[in-house]
């Protein structure tokens, strides 16, 4: 899977010298010793006792002195490939600190891939499976230390069961607080909004989700992590590729007809392509659209083992280089196509109403 999220940089393999430790205090000792040499390195517990993790870095992070600027900013990453103008666009923003990937399984894929790119004095990556290492020490000092954070790719329920109500949550947000530039790509998108589609009984497709919007393998979850510029938003990715505009809405029905809000949003966002937001404004890189929804209307029809109805969802499609105000949620005229969507008795109603119709 690490693989598929770097198409086109195959024989970049990782660089590492393996080390295996054991007892928080050993591992903290040894992790002082490669930061403070800048190699390039794996520290992992295999101690049943410990938290297990495993920790790579390249570059030297005692090098950085970051002037970071002073507006949030996160990225949004479909998926499938990776797109690199994302990836300088957060580099500038960290003032070319300390780059820090975290992931619940993989390997260290990005980090010869992201250092490679000239923008940062080091990059770690941070494997995390598991709650005891969500709360790890060492982990949570690396993950404080960042001036740039990565999710990558991998299953969101893995994010959410082993991270959500840990330490490692309480830095992230941390991190948000200070204005460190924060990305996901793939899973690591989907549980970015203050809504998330958590996959804990495996993923579902729109034809079934419309089919029966109360389908045992539709999970939600509500606040796992609560960034300003998400709030009230549920995101999606590989939105194009794997036609997932009809379970998105399925998804803001949901969340519609279970009070928590009046009207939700949503963003779906294609494969090799990447949200960029910094201080409440937005634009799009790489290769494909980004989907900003919105409900304008409840539910028509919306119970067990019945297929979903609901009609007049706002679509505002980003596939230039136009901006697209997250606060106001619009876009300037000419810049985006402006359409409505409907789903009715199950399937999505193919007449669409608005702006630069195809």
């Amino acid at each position: 899977m690490a693989w598929k999220e770097l198409t086109g940089l195959a024989g970049k393999a990782p660089r590492t010298i393996a080390n295996w430790i054991t007892g928080s205090a050993c591992r903290c000792l040894l992790a002082a010793i490669l930061l403070a040499a800048g190699s390039q390195a794996v520290a992992q517990s295999t101690d049943a006792q410990a938290a297990p993790f495993q920790h790579f870095l390249v570059g030297d992070p005692a090098d950085a002195k970051p002037v970071r600027q002073p507006v949030p900013s996160l990225v949004l990453m479909g998926g499938g490939r990776s797109v690199p103008d994302a990836f300088r666009w957060m580099m500038e923003r960290s003032g070319g600190g300390n780059f820090v990937v975290i992931r619940a399984a993989g390997t260290d894929v990005y980090n010869d891939y992201l250092y490679g790119l000239g923008g940062a004095s080091s990059v770690e990556t941070l494997v995390i499976p598991s709650r005891e290492a969500a709360n790890d020490p060492f982990v949570l000092a690396r993950v404080r230390q960042a001036d740039a954070l990565f999710i990558a790719g991998g299953n969101q329920n893995d994010y959410v069961r082993y991270w959500k109500n840990t330490q490692l949550e309480r830095a992230i947000h941390e991190l948000a607080a200070g204005n460190v530039p924060i990305a996901g790509f793939s899973a690591g998108l989907a549980i970015l909004g203050e809504y998330a589609f958590t996959a804990e009984r495996g993923p579902i497709r729109s034809a079934a989700a419309m089919a029966d919007p109360f389908d045992q393998a539709i999970t939600l979850s509500h606040d796992f992590l609560a960034l300003p510029a998400l709030r009230n938003i549920i995101t999606d990715s590989h939105f194009d590729t794997r036609d997932r505009m009809g379970r998105l809405i399925t998804f803001m029905s949901r969340l519609v007809s279970e009070g928590r809000t009046k009207s939700v949003r949503g963003i779906g966002v294609s494969n090799g392509t990447a949200l960029l937001i910094e201080n409440g404004w937005a634009e799009r890189v790489g290769e494909g659209s980004v989907y900003f929804l919105e409900t304008t209307t409840a539910p028509e029809v919306l119970q067990p083992h019945l297929p979903l109805t609901h009609r007049d969802i706002r679509i505002q499609r980003l596939d230039g280089a136009g901006r697209f105000d997250m606060r106001q949620w619009s876009g300037k005229a000419g810049e985006l196509d402006q359409y409505s969507i409907s789903v009715v008795n199950g399937t999505l109603d193919p007449y669409r109403t608005g702006q630069r119709e195809q």
